[in-house]
């Protein structure tokens, strides 16, 4: 199934549950109306805790990192061979 069709379904399925809500008495109706501004309030809370949870979790890549360095050596060299003052670093 197709991620957009996932996303459709969901929202079809939360907007039925609000109208339901809305036609019934179970919740009082001024806390009905909030409900779509509480549902994207927690969705962003959710995506600033999982971008924390991700940034706290970054793996560490030392191949990667030996890497990079070979690449900048290469670049500092490539670069004072034409003639341009890249520092002492």
């Amino acid at each position: 199934m197709k991620h957009i069709v996932k996303i459709m379904v969901l929202l079809v399925a939360i907007s039925a549950c609000w109208i339901g809500l809305l036609q019934t008495s179970i919740i009082p109706r001024s806390h009905t109306w909030l409900l779509p501004i509480y549902l994207i309030i927690s969705l962003g809370c959710y995506g600033l805790l999982m971008v924390g949870v991700g940034l706290m979790n970054f793996p560490t890549c030392p191949q990667e990192a030996l890497l990079l360095h070979q690449d900048i050596d290469e670049a500092k060299e490539f670069l004072k061979r034409r003639g341009v003052d890249v520092g002492s670093d």
